[in-house]
């Protein structure tokens, strides 16, 4: 077997590794969620008189949704963390300091995008929607519903708001740079629209809301992405000169020698 063929064995086993671990902790917040899942349900419906459900299958839905969710939002940075280490053999010392400082700013802005989603744009769209209708119809709400509604108005957002980390971390690697987020500017918010569209209630207003937050995070993520490129050419340029000045050293020191 070629050393290649090694190199690429060791790394799937690596990979594996690493999803293993992945899988063992959302297992474990799964079974804590899950443990919880009456306190949190309380928590998420405290504005809301009472859910309807439709049959046994939905109280059952709604203890394994919850739980999901839980062990989704405490993975994330076991998920940053396991892949750090995955690529860190492959990284300088200067770019594994980098992503080091990246994996606790994943976890806050997955939360942020999260409560975000929660205690803004839900209320919002919410009371739009309940508002529009309120002389004509009995407003009653499942759980299945309800649940499905607020994950649109919430894990989009979760997910999206770690944009800025992620275009930070690939710009300090070179993988992307602002000149190229600039040029494709139009076809990001042309995908950011169509995401608003799709995980909001059909009606103008309720796109509006939620794809204006994105863009917002989209701009914000052109513009950390600047200040990381500049910082790298900084950098290079210094590293540059000082390799120059090293030669200039070592020739006077080799013409002082002849």
């Amino acid at each position: 077997m070629s050393d290649k063929d090694m190199g690429l064995i060791d790394h799937l086993d690596e990979l594996r590794k690493r999803l293993i671990i992945v899988a063992v902790a959302f297992v474990i917040f799964f079974i804590v969620g899950f443990a919880y899942v009456e306190e949190i349900y309380k928590f998420i419906t405290r504005d809301i008189d009472k859910l309807a459900v439709l049959g046994p299958s939905d109280i059952l839905w709604i203890y394994f949704m919850i739980a999901t969710i839980v062990a989704l939002v405490f993975t994330v940075p076991v998920i940053a963390w396991q892949i750090w280490l995955f690529v860190k053999p492959a990284l300088s010392k200067k770019e594994q300091r980098t992503a080091l400082f990246y994996i606790p700013s994943l976890f806050v802005l997955f939360v942020g995008g999260f409560a975000f989603g929660y205690f803004v744009i839900l209320p919002i769209i919410m009371d739009f929607l309940t508002s529009i209708g309120e002389d004509m119809f009995t407003t009653m709400f499942t759980a299945d519903k309800y649940f499905k509604f607020v994950l649109n108005m919430t894990i989009p957002f979760a997910v999206l708001f770690e944009m800025p980390v992620v275009v930070m971390f690939l710009t300090s690697i070179g993988l992307i740079n602002p000149i190229t987020l600039t040029k494709v500017r139009k076809y990001a918010y042309f995908v950011l629209i169509v995401t608003a569209i799709l995980i909001s209630p059909p009606d103008f207003m309720s796109d509006f809301v939620v794809a204006v937050p994105l863009l917002i995070v989209y701009e914000i993520s052109v513009n950390l992405s600047r200040v990381v490129f500049r910082k790298k050419l900084r950098d290079q340029k210094k590293s540059e000169a000082l390799d120059l000045e090293q030669q200039f050293e070592d020739s006077k020191l080799q013409k002082s020698e002849e």
